[in-house]
């Protein structure tokens, strides 16, 4: 039993070198009281220590269930990723919600530095129909 719980540790270790091998994305989520797994259990960097040789993304929008997507890859939305701990480097972020414009933009995240970005997501118009 213990070598099987050692051995889901080292490969959990594993995953996300992994994802970067893909050329996948691997995002650091908002930083909380609950260490590396809790209370969601997923690849996000909870906890109340900084990352080093990183940077932040700080979505501010109104629109809480819009998705967020980086260079392409879903990422969650935006009331989980209110603030995304990133490695540096150039990204393409997009944040999409039905039924309003979609917001994308290309960033560069500097180690050490927050990037705040408040995309408007406008209510998409609706072309009048025209009547004969």
């Amino acid at each position: 039993m213990r070598k099987l719980f050692l051995t889901g540790i080292f490969l959990m270790a594993l995953l996300p070198a992994a994802a970067f091998a893909r050329g996948g994305v691997v995002v650091v989520g908002p930083v909380g009281p609950y260490g590396w797994y809790g209370p969601y259990y997923g690849p996000y960097g909870y906890g109340p220590y900084p990352v080093a040789n990183a940077g932040e993304i700080k979505l501010d929008t109104d629109v809480k269930d819009a998705e967020v997507l980086i260079n392409g890859s879903y990422a969650g939305t935006v009331r989980k990723l209110k603030t995304m701990t990133m490695r540096p480097g150039n990204y393409d972020i997009s944040v999409r919600a039905p039924g309003r414009e979609t917001f994308e933009q290309k960033v560069y995240v500097v180690a050490g530095k927050t990037l705040k970005l408040r995309p408007d997501l406008r209510v998409q118009s609706v072309p009048a129909s025209t009547t004969h």
